[in-house]
Order: C-alpha cells, then structure tokens, then sequence
C-alpha cells in the first residue's frame, strides 16, 4: 500500500526565467560555451542549471516532513546527480544534528567508493539505526533490497514507467521486524505521474492547454556536420510551463511525428547521443502539418552548468493524498472532506450511532474498513498527518465524520475500567489478568489487538499457554470469544 505527498516548489509550478530572476535581484553565473534558454523547467532543474536555494527548500520541506511522520524511519531521496545528492545529504544532516549522528544522512554514490558500500549495508539492516536517509543518483534504482525503508522521495525527474516502477519497488518490500507493512512517496517533480501509465488508465494532465488539438508537427533530425540522418534522437515538445509530450524517438529514417497538439508556439526540444541538446520554437497551426529540421552538433566537453543563487523559493503546492481509484490528488483538508463524505455514506442515516454499532462488531468493522480502504480512505495515515497517533481510529472517524470529541486509546481503557468494574469482577484473578492484559495491547495498537488470535502468542499470554491455555479461564473458546465482543461492545458504548 503506497501514499503518495505531491510537493511543488514556486519555481516548479512558474518555471525559471534568467532575466526575471537576475532583474528581481538574484545572482547568476553563466559559464562560457553554455547556451542560454528563455526558459528553464523541472527536468533541466540540477541538469542544466542548478538553483541552491530550490534544493534547500526541497530539503527543510522534507526534513519538516521526516519530523513529523518518524524521524528514524528510512527513507530513499533520488536526486539528478552526485553534486545534487552529496547537498542533499548535508543540508538533512545539518537539520537533523540534535539527534546526535553524524551519519544520519549519506550520498550512497559511485564517487563516495568503499565508504558508500559501507553506508549502504548498513542501511539495508533493519537492525542498524542509521543511515536513516539514503540519497542517490543512480546507485538505488535497481537491485537493492531496504525492506525497513518507508519513504521513497522523488527529487529528479523521471520519465520511464519502467524506471519509476523499479524506484517505487524500493519501498515496496514488507518488513515485519520494523512494522512496516506500508510506505509513502515523497514526490517533488511530477514523478507520478507515471503510475497512470502504470496501473490505471492515464488520465488528462493538470494545466493541459487550451484550445483546438488539431495541429501535425512532423520533422527530421540530421548532423549538422556529415548531414547524416539521426536514428533514435529524443524528441520532446514543451506546450507551456512543466507541460511536456514526449519524449519519442526519431525512425529509422530519423523522423518524428507529433499528433493532436494544440494551436499556437510551443517548443520543441531534441538531443541525442553525443550531440548537443537543441531547443527551438515551431508554431502548431490549425488543421495543417508543419515539418522542420533540426540540426544537432557534436557535444564536445560536458557544458558547466548555470548557477543561480539568492532566489525566493517557497512550497507552491502539496497534495497529501492520493485516490487509487482515479488517481486524484487531494490536500489534506480535501482528503479530511472526502473522508467524512465516505463515511457517512457508508453508515447511511444512522450517523454515529450507526458507526458505534459498526465499531463494536469485530466482523462488521472489517468489513467497513474494507469499504473504506478500497476508496483509498486510511485511518492510520490520517492519525499519523493529523498528529493524532493516540487516537483511537474510532474517534478520529466520528469526529472528521460527525464533529465528536477525539478520544485517545488511553482514555477509553481508562473509562472502560472505571466504568466495567463489576464486569470484571464475574470472573477469576486470572482471567482479570488476561482482560487487562488486552487493554493493555489495544492501548498500543488499536482494537484490533482484541480481534487477532495472534496476540496471545505475546507476552503476557505466552507464559499461561497462549490461547489454548488462555481459553480456559473462560470455559472454552466459545467463551473467550463472547467475553472478546463483550469489551469490543463497551469500549465503544454511549
């Protein structure tokens, strides 16, 4: 199960333009031979022009985020290159030194040699407390096996389904030694969008442009010194900020073809192996086929990078949830709405009481978190976003659903005690043992400690037999179980 936090940045969401950002004051160094764009969007973000401050946020943003969810729960951030990870992997240390590890995060990368073999062991032991945050390029994409690692967070754009299903594979193993049985995605480029090509039928792109889709581009691309066509030069049009088709592959001809775009200037962007990436504007008209050719040049040396510093980069954007079932994304009170939408359409007239009776009932419970899971509704993930971890996932429901007080576990322990003394006393000192015993378990894990057989193999129930020798203080299991619905039902009572 995968939940997914979807993040833009203000650059992210605007797009860069040099010359707005150098007049609104930011620094800005070019090196020689580097051509300039008008125009700079997330995939050429830490490719072609690196923005400190952009990376800063990504990281105060995710570290706010690692605090509040578990700050010693693994986590897996794939950054652009070596650069970008070994600042990454500063920037989280920086923030997270009053924990106490020096190695808290650490660039697992091909430059950091035998010392990255080293951290990345220890970062597969479910057993080792730190490296807690691993940042990669390349190296964690494929191959390794972080069972313990609950957030895989996207800091580089992807393009290949393939690719970004072997990334979120990452995060997909169960571990039972560190509780893990979920994971969330951290995405903060557009990376998943790809689950539309993955598991469901895709759907329209978020700011798709205007207007009639009834223009043909159509072209070839050559070397611009032997004149020599180009078989298999990326091709990829940007129809407006981070909207972007593509990328194809030029024929065996060394032509491509777009279909279907919309009417007006866009850009066209193409590179391929060894040769310098182009970009150029084509004008899409209604209804005819415009064809260009595109002439690309030997790369030469690796082109330095542009740097950009003293921007003013905030979070644009976040949607915390995501609904499988469409694939919408929603922010925490949109989610929070949906939820009580779901359930009091489940419980129907009855309103609270309704779900009181729905709670107490073990079976019935099941059934209705069942429900609630397959329209992507997660009480636990909500407990965890809400800070309401102590909650019981009861009251949480009741009071998103129906505005009543939230009750910690704790709490309800407490007033079932208080309250179910005589209760307690129809049966014998040991079978007294074994109830409190359970609300000691429902304490830490919620009610549906009461309803697994599987918690009389824990201690305390270990050492009286566990539920062969449990059963007999209660006549037979028949009888354990009764007295199992019986607390279910006053825990939950008016």
């Amino acid at each position: 199960m995968d939940k997914v936090h979807r993040v833009q940045t203000t650059v992210d969401r605007e797009g860069l333009h040099l010359r707005t950002v150098q007049e609104a004051g930011a620094e800005v160094f070019v090196p020689e031979d580097v051509a300039v764009r008008d125009l700079y969007i997330t995939p050429q973000f830490e490719r072609e022009i690196t923005l400190p401050d952009r990376t800063r946020a990504l990281a105060e943003h995710l570290a706010e985020l690692l605090h509040r969810l578990g700050p010693m729960e693994k986590a897996m951030v794939f950054c652009v290159d070596t650069d970008h990870a070994q600042l990454v992997a500063r920037l989280l240390n920086d923030h997270f030194g009053y924990l106490g590890y020096d190695d808290y995060a650490v660039p697992i990368v091909a430059e950091e040699g035998e010392e990255a073999q080293r951290w990345l062991r220890r970062f597969q032991d479910s057993d080792q407390k730190t490296p807690v945050v691993a940042t990669t390029a390349e190296l964690l994409s494929t191959g390794v096996d972080v069972p313990s690692c609950r957030s895989i967070v996207f800091m580089k754009t992807v393009s290949s389904p393939v690719l970004f299903k072997q990334i979120v594979g990452r995060g997909s193993r169960v571990d039972p030694a560190t509780d893990k049985y979920w994971f969330r995605i951290v995405d903060y480029t557009g990376a998943t969008r790809l689950f539309d090509e993955w598991d469901r039928p895709p759907l329209p792109s978020e700011g798709a442009p205007l207007g009639p889709e009834r223009g043909t581009l159509v072209g070839k691309v050559v070397h611009a010194e032997t004149g020599d066509l180009i078989v298999g030069a990326t091709v990829s049009i940007l129809l407006g900020p981070n909207v972007q088709r593509g990328p194809i592959y030029t024929d065996e001809d060394g032509t491509f073809r777009f279909e279907r775009l919309p009417v007006g200037v866009a850009t066209l962007m193409v590179g391929g192996t060894g040769l310098r990436e182009r970009q150029m504007k084509v004008e899409v008209l209604d209804g005819e086929v415009t064809a260009v050719e595109v002439l690309l040049k030997e790369a030469g040396a690796p082109a330095g990078k542009i740097r950009v510093q003293g921007l003013e980069v905030t979070i644009a954007d976040e949607a915390v949830f995501l609904i499988e079932a469409t694939g919408e994304s929603l922010s925490l009170q949109e989610y929070v709405d949906y939820t009580r939408r779901k359930v009091t359409e489940l419980v129907g007239a009855e309103g609270l009481a309704g779900l009181q009776a729905t709670w107490a009932d073990a079976d019935v419970r099941q059934r209705f978190l069942g429900d609630l899971y397959r329209s992507s509704v997660h009480p636990d993930v909500l407990a965890e976003v809400l800070g309401q971890g102590d909650a019981d996932a009861f009251d949480l429901l009741a009071h998103l659903a129906f505005d009543a007080p939230v009750r910690t576990r704790d709490e309800r322990a407490q007033a079932f005690r208080n309250r179910y003394q005589r209760f307690l006393q129809r049966y014998s000192p040991e079978a007294r043992e074994v109830l409190l015993a359970l609300l000691e378990k429902y304490q830490v894990g919620g009610v549906d400690e009461l309803a697994d057989p599987r918690v009389f193999r824990l201690p305390p129930f270990d050492r009286m037999g566990q539920v062969v020798g449990v059963q007999r203080y209660f006549g037979g299991v028949q009888g354990l179980r009764q007295v199992l619905r019986e607390v279910q039902q006053q825990l939950y009572s008016a």
